[in-house]
């Protein structure tokens, strides 16, 4: 009777550690499929924030390239304005100068217009 007791004894306590062994695995395996879990969540997260500072990377540059243009641009337009202005005052200058000489030949004409009424009127 002891023995059989010593036996049955035996045989449940190799039962519970076959069941603990095998719920020791589980619990093993459980916590390595939600690492893996864990980690591949964190993973998307990361690769999203990578690609999202990538395509800021890319559009940052296509702004400064975009930026540069428009200041070589803008400075073609300020050079091309400040050529048309100075060649308005250039104008301008050659019209006051145009009209200078208009007057200075107004002024002999009237002149020798009245010398020679002068000489015509007065043959001395």
């Amino acid at each position: 009777m002891l023995s059989s007791m010593l036996k049955e004894h035996q045989s449940r306590q190799a039962i519970r550690k076959e069941q603990q062994e095998q719920k020791r695995k589980e619990a093993i395996a459980s916590s390595n499929e939600l690492t893996q879990a864990l980690v591949d969540h964190l993973n998307v997260g990361v690769a999203q924030a990578y690609l999202n500072q990538k395509r800021l990377d890319a559009e940052a540059k296509q702004l400064q390239v975009g930026a540069t243009n428009f200041a070589k641009q803008s400075k073609q337009w300020l050079e091309l304005i400040d050529g048309f202005s100075s060649a308005l005052k250039e104008l301008g200058d050659v019209e006051n100068w145009a009209q200078s000489i208009e007057n200075d030949m107004r002024t002999i004409t009237g002149t020798l217009e009245l010398a020679y009424k002068t000489a015509r009127d007065n043959p001395s």
